[in-house]
């Protein structure tokens, strides 16, 4: 028996969008728990925020490379998380 998923005609199904959010969480190369997975009429779409450029790229690819078939969408935005320049001095 195999497994056929037709996505060209229509949204992907809940499997899908289970299985690409079983990916960025549980991917030790991912692990991303901030991003959630919403499915949308033509595809899915990932939201949520990581801390960089590089990092939204690689989470966009891995996905790409493991669901080929399935429209995605970004909506990740990119959080600043670096140190402040000056440590504040509290009295």
């Amino acid at each position: 028996m195999t497994e056929h998923h037709d996505v060209a005609t229509g949204p992907p199904d809940e499997y899908v969008e289970a299985e690409v959010q079983r990916l960025l969480t549980e991917d030790p190369d991912v692990a991303e728990q901030g991003i959630t997975v919403v499915r949308r009429e033509r595809g899915l779409v990932l939201q949520g925020e990581v801390e960089s450029a590089h990092r939204r790229e690689e989470i966009l690819r891995r996905v790409a490379e493991h669901f080929p078939n399935v429209p995605v969408t970004s909506d990740i935005g990119v959080i600043r998380t670096s140190a402040p320049t000056e440590i504040e001095q509290l009295p």
